[in-house]
C-alpha cells in the first residue's frame, strides 16, 4: 500500500514540452492571487504578454508593442507555489506585426512531479521606431548577417 497521495487526472504524462526552452519562468507569491490562493488572472496575462514580447523583440531587432490579444483561454487554475514556464513561438510575421503563441505550463506538487498546462494565447506585437510609430520588420537575411 503506497503512502503517497494519488496523482491527479490533469497532470500531463509528457511533462514540460521536449526539447524547448521556456521563455520566462515565474512563481506566483501570496500578492498575486486572491483569498483562496488562485492566482489573479490579470497577473498571468501580463507574465504572457512579457514572454511573448522577447521572441517578438528579437525578431523585430528593437522595440515592440502589443497590439492585439487575438485568443486567451485559461485552461486549469495557477495556485500560489506553481512554477510557471511560459513557451512562445513565433507563427506569423507580417509587415510590422509578429504573431506568437504562448503555452503556460504549471509544475505544481513538484514532488509529484505534476504538470498541468494552464494557459495558452496568441498575441499580435507591432515593431516600433523611436517616436512609437510602426515600422517595417526587418527580413531575416540581415538578422542572420549581423
Amino acid at each position: 500500500m503506497s503512502t503517497s497521495p494519488a496523482r491527479p487526472d490533469n497532470c500531463l504524462a509528457s511533462g514540460l514540452p521536449a526539447g524547448k526552452m521556456p521563455e520566462l519562468r515565474m512563481m506566483p507569491a501570496p500578492a498575486d492571487a486572491n483569498v483562496y490562493g488562485d492566482v489573479f488572472g490579470g497577473w498571468i496575462m501580463a507574465q504572457v504578454d512579457i514572454a511573448g514580447s522577447l521572441p517578438a523583440t528579437r525578431r523585430a531587432n528593437g522595440r515592440v508593442a502589443t497590439i492585439a490579444v487575438n485568443s486567451f483561454v485559461f485552461k486549469n487554475p495557477v495556485f500560489v507555489g506553481d512554477l510557471l514556464s511560459f513557451y512562445a513561438e513565433i507563427v506569423k510575421v507580417g509587415n510590422t506585426s509578429i504573431t506568437v503563441n504562448v503555452e503556460v505550463y504549471a509544475e505544481r506538487n513538484r514532488l509529484q512531479a505534476c504538470i498541468v498546462k494552464v494557459t495558452e494565447a496568441t498575441l499580435i506585437y507591432v515593431a516600433t521606431d523611436s517616436d512609437r510609430k510602426p515600422r517595417q520588420v526587418p527580413p531575416i537575411e540581415t538578422l542572420l548577417s549581423q
